[in-house]
């Protein structure tokens, strides 16, 4: 069994674990919380980042840190805000604002002393599924996130090997469905920049948003859901966000067709998603069925941090 080191960076909580793994099983050796803390700027979010690292490793009881992956919510540029080239990966699209624009893979490197595989927290979500969880017989399999925002990653197994393995693309996107436009007259604006981004129609906020411009009252999405029996409101949107996440998934399975779609994040929570979602997809996709298989997740929270220390063993 080999052990690997992986560290889910997100806006709000930094998590490490030690992984025993082997091609059909996992075990957690150690695992580290802590807070990010992003409101005290880059440096301490590096520093944060390594104490974690480290604090696992000491766990583990291991003198040294085994092969180490990062999963964060962002893309890299190789250009910088000014428009001139960089000779090393910058951070951005990270909602922890002080991380964009800065080389955060060199220096986490240095301030830990050894090599870093990183990916797209949503393409490590989707390996960790591939390899041990819901996708794992898919030969490719899309992982979705639906929460605070909308993402996705793309896995494909090897056909010789078995191995699951997350491709990102020429420009490290791949995946990105949160961010294809779906209505661009009149769409809400989407923090990218374009308006009627399919996180703006997907995401929790903003279906809690579509509810409280039409009910005047402020409900979660649970709450929500739980109202659509009595609530002609929450009928509506909760109506409307299926017919959405028909369209939108559409456009996925049409260009990649994979063998499963695994949804995740707090809004897959919703069971409408597994009966109602899935044949509204198979109104909207070019075919006269659906053979994509659309499951919730297995591994829960864990998938994330899972997936980080997979990346070592199939970054390519």
């Amino acid at each position: 069994m080999e052990l690997r080191l992986g560290v889910d960076l997100g806006g709000t909580k930094i998590e490490a674990v030690i992984l025993r793994a082997t091609p059909d099983a996992f075990e957690i050796v150690a695992r580290v919380r802590a807070a990010t803390e992003r409101d005290k700027g880059y440096e301490h979010v590096v520093e944060a980042t390594a104490r974690a690292i480290e604090e696992v490793t000491a766990r583990a009881s291991l003198d040294r840190a085994p092969p180490i992956g990062v999963g964060m919510p962002v893309n890299v540029t190789m250009r910088r805000a000014d428009g001139a080239a960089s000779d090393v990966p910058l951070v951005k699209n990270s909602n922890t604002t002080c991380l964009n624009g800065r080389p955060f893979r060199r220096d986490l490197e240095a301030r830990v002393g050894a090599p870093i595989a990183f990916a797209n927290d949503a393409n490590c979500f989707a390996l960790a599924e591939a390899t041990y969880g819901a996708a794992k017989d898919a030969r490719v399999a899309f992982g979705v996130i639906m929460g605070t925002g909308v993402g996705g990653g793309v896995v494909v197994r090897d056909r010789s090997s078995g191995v699951a393995w997350a491709w990102d693309g020429a420009q490290g996107i791949a995946g990105e469905w949160g961010h294809v436009v779906l209505e661009p007259d009149g769409g809400a604006s989407c923090y990218c920049g374009k308006r009627g981004c399919v996180e703006t129609i997907l995401s929790g906020p903003s279906i809690e948003r579509r509810y409280r411009e039409r009910a005047g009252v402020a409900r979660s999405v649970s709450e929500v859901a739980a109202r659509r029996a009595t609530d002609a409101d929450a009928r509506f949107v909760l109506g409307d966000l299926v017919e959405r996440f028909g369209r939108a998934l559409s456009v996925v399975i049409d260009v990649l067709d994979p063998d499963v779609v695994v949804l995740g994040g707090g809004v897959s929570n919703l069971d409408l998603f597994y009966d109602e979602g899935a044949a509204s997809v198979a109104r909207w996709i070019f075919n006269d069925e659906l053979r994509t298989r659309i499951v919730r997740h297995a591994l829960g929270d864990s998938a994330g941090v899972i997936g980080a220390a997979l990346l070592t063993a199939t970054e390519r």
